[in-house]
C-alpha cells in the first residue's frame, strides 16, 4: 500500500506551512516532519482513525493532528490524502 497526496491537500498544507513559517521557520519544519510521520503511520492501521463525521463512508477517515483534521480515503492498494483543515473551522 502507498500514500498519495491530492493537489488540494498540497495547496492547503502549503498555506498552513507558510502561515507557521511567518512566525518561525523551525516550527514550520518541525510541523511538516511530524505531520509526515503521522500520515505515514496510517499505513500500519488505515482504519485506526475516526470515520469521517461529514461523509458516511467507512473508507473516508480523519486523522486529527494537533489542531488540524487530515481527511483521507482508503482504496485497495493506496491511501489518498485529500485535505487538511483547521479543526476549529471544520464545523462552519
Amino acid at each position: 500500500m502507498i500514500i498519495k497526496y491530492s493537489e488540494r491537500f498540497e495547496s492547503e498544507f502549503f498555506e498552513i506551512y507558510i502561515f507557521i513559517a511567518i512566525d518561525s521557520i523551525s516550527k514550520a519544519v518541525k510541523f511538516k516532519n511530524e505531520l509526515k510521520k503521522s500520515i505515514e503511520n496510517i499505513l500500519d492501521m488505515p482504519y485506526k482513525h475516526r470515520k469521517s463525521v461529514k461523509i458516511d463512508d467507512e473508507s473516508i477517515r480523519e486523522l486529527v493532528f494537533k489542531k488540524y483534521v487530515i481527511v483521507y480515503k482508503i482504496y485497495e492498494d493506496e491511501i489518498w490524502i485529500l485535505g487538511i483543515f483547521n479543526q476549529n473551522l471544520w464545523d462552519l
